[in-house]
């Protein structure tokens, strides 16, 4: 099984990857300022998100504003809960640094997250590498080596 892990990592092209997951959670921080507070994921003292229970949703099949706002709603909140899922799969370590890092509304520097966790910027920076692969694979983000083919 570890042979089957050290190959598709080796065969995962870790810059493109990364950028997939950057522009992932751009994504992700995008849609937040699209919901309203009292319906985002509260984030616990373990750091899990844990999402709102909507039971009762206004469709209104007369109105095609309404209606495109409502396709709107459902994709991001699909997208959202993928995110949330795939984070609350990493450890709890991987998880505070995400959350800190990419998942609130202020911008934030690596500098101040890895002070508030208490490590050095070589463990913040290792961590992050770590958390990213897992999310590249649970949201099947990661992108492959070309192998070239011979002519």
């Amino acid at each position: 099984m570890a042979a089957i892990q050290t190959s598709l990592l080796r065969d995962v092209d870790g810059k493109e990857t990364k950028v997939n997951v950057e522009k992932t959670f751009a994504d992700y921080r995008m849609y937040m300022m699209t919901v309203p507070e009292d319906i985002m994921p509260k984030v616990t003292p373990s750091y899990s998100l844990v999402p709102p229970s909507n039971t009762n949703a206004f469709h209104s099949s007369t109105e095609d504003t309404a209606i495109k706002r409502v396709d709107y709603e459902i994709k991001r909140d699909n997208f959202m809960q993928r995110v949330q899922r795939a984070v609350n799969r990493l450890s709890k370590r991987e998880r505070e640094l995400i959350i800190k890092t990419y998942m609130t509304y202020e911008d934030v520097y690596a500098f101040d997250i890895y002070n508030e966790m208490g490590i050095s910027e070589a463990t913040y920076y290792r961590i992050r590498e770590q958390a990213f692969y897992k999310l590249a694979f649970a949201l099947r983000l990661q992108v492959y080596k070309e192998t070239e083919t011979p002519a």
